[in-house]
C-alpha cells in the first residue's frame, strides 16, 4: 500500500502577517502556470548557471536523481540546474553557522525562527537584500503571494528572503499513536498541559517497557504561554499582553515548574535517556515505539502523520493558536550575500513559487517513480517514496501541492479558515537588533549549548542545574541583552500603538 510523505515536516507555522492566497489550489494541474517566470529573466543564452542550495532535512537517497530531473526542467526554463545539499534537522543550524562563515559556496539557503535563525543572520549580513531583485525578476512571487507575506519578513523595512506559502498560526498539540492508546484504553479527552500527561505516561511505561513514553529530541522545549524575542533564547514576554516586559524565561515561575516537571519524567523513564543528544525521533515513529510528543499543527495534519508512519495518529492542542515572529518567520529561502548568482537565484525562487510542475517535482520526486496522479488535483506517493520524503513546508509555495489522497478539494479554504483563526503575539512584528549586544549574545549562546537541551528534556535537575544556569547566563551579559531587548522594544511599543 502507498503511503503519502510527510508533508507536514516540523509543521513550523506560516511565514507570513494575515492572509494567505489560496486561490492557488486550482492550479495543481499539469497546465503550465500563468504568471511564472519562464526564462525572459537574466538570459537563457550561454553555459547552465548551477546553484547550490542549501535546505533542512533528513538527507534522502533519492535527491540527486531527482535534482537531475529538477535540472533538465530549470535549464529549459530560466538555464540554470540544482545541486541542492541537505542537512538534519537537528545539525542544520550548527552547520550552517559553520558553513556560512567559511564562505561555503551557495546561492539559495533555508532559513526560519528556529533553524538558521532569520532576523539575527540578517543583522550579520549572511543573507542578500532582495528588494531590487524581486522587483525584477520575483513578480510572479509578488503577485502570487499576498503582499502581507513579504511585509511579514522584512527586517528594517526591507526583504531579505521568500517565506513559504503555508499556515500562518502557530498551534501546538500533543501527538498520539493512536494504536497504544486503544490497546490501552488510554483516556486523552483531558490533556493539556504537560502534568495532564503522566498517568498515560505511566501506563505506557509499566505496560510496554520497550516503547518511549514521552518522545522529543534535543530541539524540544516545554510550552509556556510567553513570546520568544529569539527563538529559544531566554528573553521573552508574557502572550497574553498583561504587561511587555522582557524576561528571563529560565526565571518565570511557569518555566521552573515545566522544568521540574520534566526532571520528574526523566527520572521515570517515560523520557529518552539521551533525549538532550539525539537529532531526531525518526526511529521512533518508523517504529511506532513511543505514546506521545509535541508538534505544531496545521489543518488536516493528522490525515498527513497517519499516512505517512503507516498508523494513526491523533492531537490534542497544548496552547492556542497564536500568530508570533516565530510563525511569521517559519519557512523562508534566503539568497546567500555570496551568491555568485543572485539573479538567477532569483529566477529560480520565481518559478518555484509559482510552476506547479516544478513545485511538485521539488517536493513529490519523479512522477511514475516516486507517485503518481490520481485526478488532476490529488496524488499518491509509491514505494519509491520511502527514497525521496521530503519536508514541503521548508520548499516553497505550499499552496501549488497536488492533494494527497483523501485529502478534502476544500484543503485551501481550512487553512484559511485556521489563519484567521490565529491571535496575533503582543509582540507580533518586533525584531530584536542584537548590535549592540553582540557580544553579549555570543557569550549567552555560548551559555545556552552548554545548559539548554539537558534542563528542558529533564536530563538534569533543575534544583541545581537552574541557578548554575541562570548565574552562567547573568556571567554572560544576559541582563545586558535583556535591557537593550526592552529599550528597543519600548520604542517599538510607542510607535506601534
Amino acid at each position: 500500500m502507498s503511503k503519502i510523505k510527510k508533508r507536514a515536516g516540523l509543521l513550523l507555522a506560516a511565514t507570513t502577517a494575515f492572509s494567505l492566497v489560496l486561490s492557488a489550489c486550482g492550479s495543481n494541474g499539469n497546465n503550465e502556470p500563468e504568471a511564472a517566470g519562464s526564462g525572459s529573466g537574466s538570459g537563457n543564452a550561454g553555459k547552465p548557471v548551477e546553484l547550490i542550495w542549501y535546505t533542512i532535512g533528513t538527507p534522502q537517497k533519492d535527491v540527486d536523481t531527482v535534482m537531475a530531473e529538477v535540472s533538465k526542467y530549470t535549464k529549459e526554463k530560466i538555464n540554470a540546474t540544482i545541486k541542492m545539499k541537505m542537512i538534519d534537522w537537528g545539525d542544520y543550524s550548527q552547520k550552517m553557522q559553520v558553513l556560512v562563515a567559511s564562505g561555503e559556496p551557495m546561492d539559495i539557503l533555508f532559513t526560519s525562527a528556529g533553524g538558521f535563525d532569520y532576523v539575527q543572520n540578517v543583522r550579520k549580513g549572511a543573507f542578500l537584500e532582495l528588494d531590487e531583485l524581486l522587483d525584477k525578476y520575483g513578480q510572479g512571487i509578488k503577485n502570487t503571494i499576498d503582499p502581507g507575506f513579504l511585509s511579514g519578513s522584512k527586517v528594517d523595512g526591507h526583504n531579505y528572503g521568500i517565506p513559504a506559502n503555508k499556515e500562518l498560526p502557530q498551534l501546538e498539540v500533543w501527538r498520539f499513536n493512536q494504536n497504544l492508546v486503544d490497546k490501552y484504553k488510554l483516556d486523552t479527552s483531558g490533556v493539556r498541559t504537560l502534568e495532564s500527561l503522566e498517568p498515560l505516561l505511566k501506563t505506557i511505561k509499566e505496560k510496554e517497557p520497550e516503547v518511549t513514553p514521552f518522545a522529543m529530541d534535543k530541539t524540544y522545549v516545554p510550552y509556556v504561554p510567553y513570546d520568544y524575542l529569539v527563538t529559544n533564547m531566554p528573553m521573552a514576554v508574557k502572550l497574553d499582553g498583561s504587561d511587555m516586559k522582557v524576561v528571563n524565561i529560565l526565571e518565570t515561575s511557569e518555566m521552573k515548574a515545566a522544568l521540574e516537571t520534566m526532571h520528574k519524567y526523566y527520572k521515570a523513564g517515560y523520557v529518552a535517556p539521551e533525549a538532550a543528544t539525539t537529532g531526531s525521533t525518526s526511529d521512533l515513529t518508523t517504529s511506532g515505539k513511543w505514546l506521545l510528543d509535541r508538534a505544531q499543527t496545521q489543518p488536516l495534519a493528522e490525515n498527513l502523520w497517519s499516512a505517512s508512519y503507516g498508523y494513526p495518529v491523533t492531537t490534542k492542542p497544548a496552547s492556542d493558536a497564536i500568530i508570533t515572529n516565530t510563525s511569521v518567520q517559519g519557512s523562508i529561502m534566503a539568497i546567500s550575500a555570496n551568491s555568485e548568482h543572485p539573479e538567477k537565484a532569483m529566477e529560480f525562487l520565481n518559478l518555484l513559487n509559482t510552476d506547479p510542475v516544478l513545485r511538485n517535482m521539488v517536493d513529490s520526486g519523479t512522477e511514475g517513480t516516486h507517485y503518481e496522479k490520481i485526478d488532476d488535483k490529488h496524488m499518491k506517493n509509491l514505494d519509491a517514496s520511502q527514497n525521496y520524503n521530503m519536508p514541503s513546508y521548508s520548499l516553497g509555495n505550499n499552496m501549488l501541492l497536488y492533494l494527497n489522497e483523501g485529502d478534502p478539494d476544500d484543503k485551501w479554504d481550512q487553512f484559511k479558515k485556521f489563519n484567521a483563526e490565529g491571535k496575533p503575539s503582543p509582540i507580533l512584528g518586533f525584531n530584536f537588533d542584537s548590535t549592540k549586544v553582540a557580544t553579549e549574545m555570543t557569550a549567552v549562546q555560548n551559555v545556552k549549548e552548554q545548559f539548554w537541551a539537558s534542563l528542558m528534556t529533564g536530563t538534569v535537575d533543575p534544583a541545581t542545574f537552574l541557578p548554575k544556569a541562570i548565574d552562567e547566563f547573568k556571567k554572560a551579559g544576559l541582563d545586558k541583552v535583556i535591557a537593550e531587548a526592552q529599550s528597543q522594544l519600548d520604542a517599538w511599543a510607542a510607535a506601534n500603538k
